[in-house]
């Protein structure tokens, strides 16, 4: 029954990141991309997760670990970049 459970929610987890990848490529503006990909990186990581648990192992975590400071560097990054059109400032004023 456990496992039943976990298999329904891995194909959920799939087709939510169909329709983000849909968003991500078709998206009406680039808030939004970022929004999905922000998303998708979410998704990854709770599909890993349940792969982890379905599996019975804790092989896993450290990826799990990865990807979440990954995607939110990335995000970091990307909103920075839509705030000041720029990611690292040169000019300092010391």
């Amino acid at each position: 029954m456990f496992s039943i459970i976990i298999q329904i929610a891995l194909i959920c987890i799939s087709l939510s990141m169909l329709g983000l990848v849909y968003r991500l490529i078709k998206g009406p503006s680039t808030p939004d991309r970022v929004v999905a990909l922000d998303a998708i990186g979410i998704n990854l990581i709770a599909l890993i997760a349940l792969l982890s648990i379905s599996l019975d192992t804790s092989a896993y975590l450290e990826v799990i670990l990865l990807l979440a400071i990954v995607s939110f560097i990335g995000t970091t990054a990307f909103s920075k970049f839509l705030e000041k059109e720029d990611i690292i400032e040169h000019d300092r004023n010391l």
